[in-house]
């Protein structure tokens, strides 16, 4: 895997041996990355499941002012700090090690955009949208990027957000979602 384009283009990113993580293919990050190309400069970003930390890293490639970096998995939260520290972006990181409840629920400022990739069929996106609603985590013009099987049918209403886009690469479904309008944002 590697950053596709920006400040670290092209820097080969560390990735499992096994198949402990599934990062998200460079075609659907690249077209997901066309899609938010106006949205990304300046941003403050939560990556969510990092994984390798490819979404937020490529995130901040492409000029997000900062990102934040979250997983339980503490093989994966080494792994992110590896990549971050290879790309040279730790005054733009942030990594929080946890279960996503607590990550969400700790979180003070906005966000953005929020990447969300759970493992997939384990019944947590509903759980993250939750709690991004509840704690006020996504500013008003921001994006919620959910990754998932595209088996699995996401409602066009998920806790005060509207679906804005879906797109499917292979097996995966990337569904985008901003807020409601008349929803109470920070």
């Amino acid at each position: 895997m590697r950053i596709i384009a920006g400040e670290f283009k092209g820097r080969r990113l560390e990735s499992p041996k096994d198949n402990s993580v599934r990062p998200t293919t460079d075609k659907a990050r690249e077209a997901l990355f066309s899609i938010l190309a106006n949205d990304i400069w300046g941003s403050r970003v939560l990556d969510l499941f990092a994984g390798t930390g490819g979404l937020g890293l490529e995130a901040i490639s492409r000029g997000a002012a900062e990102c934040v970096f979250a997983d339980q998995s503490r093989d994966s939260i080494k792994m992110v700090r590896n990549n971050i520290a290879h790309c040279g972006a730790e005054d733009r990181s942030r990594v929080v090690t946890g279960d996503f409840r607590r990550v969400l629920s700790s979180q003070r400022k906005p966000f953005d955009i929020i990447f969300l990739d759970p493992p997939y069929g384990s019944g947590m996106m509903e759980d993250c949208f939750k709690l991004i609603s509840e704690n006020q985590l996504l500013n008003e013009d921001g994006l919620i990027v959910a990754e998932h099987r595209k088996e699995e049918v996401f409602p066009e209403e998920f806790h005060g957000f509207t679906k804005i886009k879906e797109r499917r690469y292979g097996i995966v479904m990337l569904s985008i979602y901003g807020c409601t309008a008349g929803t109470e944002v920070l």
